[in-house]
């Protein structure tokens, strides 16, 4: 009986991978598209292993978004292990093995991500630029805590838009969390100071932060950034215990300049990469990951609930190449 019942749920958890792996191919048909025909080109059997290969390996990696840096690193590599190879097929796992590496290792693994014991309530911080995701991010984020059973607090604290108040009100209703909002001009620090006091009051689970994407200036939004994790950590010491950064995939290298900006000001914890499923290229999710030396957290894939997925390293590469 008690093998029966392992079984099962061995088989619903292999439906379940199955499930998101089939999901994540379909969300990401347009960025494996413009990098995965041309890859797959290079690898056909009867290839030869040579330089003009390399050449080729090398100028679609550059092209995918993956950068010149990270590419010749890669590419040193590759060539090395390449002289016990006998075909480009194997080639090909040895590419994809490359890319996987460049993930730090504790975001491959995402049963340790659910065993990691939070504190309530666990405030996350989600920052980013306009027009990334960032607000729906939050949202989305609300809606897969609430489903498990968890008691989420959101902080309106973008106060300089009249629609992003609205808008986490929307997200708030449908995720069935609560909400701390002020006045549109409000102070976005006095926000999240008055938000933690709530959540310690409601016994609140995650308490999740919205933040402003766009100031007169670059310099003013980062020093409203500072303010309001300065006013989260006045109320609770060790808090925010995440501070997520979202980052649109289809900005290419740009996003990785601008997580470089809010990490120096605010110190980034997470990634959040949105958009894959326009016309990203799928270098930029592991250029991203190496240069920052951050954990990719989520993935957005599409515009439903479920298509902002946990991120998985090899499950990702996999999903490029197959």
């Amino acid at each position: 009986m008690e093998f029966n019942i392992f079984k099962k749920k061995s088989s619903e958890k292999k439906e379940e991978e199955n499930t998101v792996f089939s999901r994540l191919k379909a969300g990401l048909s347009k960025t494996r598209q413009v990098l995965t025909t041309d890859i797959n080109e290079l690898f056909v059997s009867n290839k030869a292993v040579d330089e003009d290969l390399f050449e080729e390996m090398e100028e679609l990696l550059i092209t995918s978004d993956l950068g010149i840096d990270i590419t010749m690193a890669m590419m040193k590599k590759i060539k090395k292990k390449a002289k016990k190879l006998s075909n480009a097929n194997e080639l090909k796992e040895v590419l994809k093995e490359e890319l996987i590496d460049l993930f730090p290792e504790d975001i491959n693994n995402l049963d340790n991500k659910e065993k990691i014991p939070l504190k309530k309530p666990h405030v996350i911080m989600v920052v980013g630029v306009n027009g990334t995701g960032k607000t729906t991010t939050l949202g989305k984020l609300a809606m897969k805590f609430t489903s498990k059973g968890k008691k989420v607090l959101i902080a309106a604290a973008d106060t300089f838009r009249a629609a992003a108040i609205e808008q986490v009100e929307i997200w708030a209703d449908r995720s069935n969390a609560s909400i701390v909002k002020h006045k549109e001009g409000a102070d976005p620090a006095a926000v999240a100071y008055d938000a933690v006091e709530a959540s310690i009051a409601r016994d609140i689970d995650i308490l999740l932060i919205d933040t402003a994407g766009r100031l007169h200036t670059q310099k003013n939004l980062m020093e409203e950034l500072k303010k309001i994790k300065r006013s989260v950590n006045k109320r609770l010491p060790g808090a925010p215990h995440e501070v997520l950064m979202v980052l649109d995939a289809t900005t290419g290298q740009n996003s990785i300049s601008q997580a470089k900006i809010f990490n120096e000001a605010v110190t980034l914890s997470q990634i959040a990469l949105t958009k894959l499923d326009g016309t990203a290229k799928g270098g930029i999710v592991a250029a991203i990951a190496s240069t920052m030396k951050l954990p990719i957290q989520y993935i957005g894939v599409g515009e439903q609930i479920e298509d902002l997925q946990d991120f998985d390293s090899r499950l990702f590469i996999n999903a490029l190449f197959d």
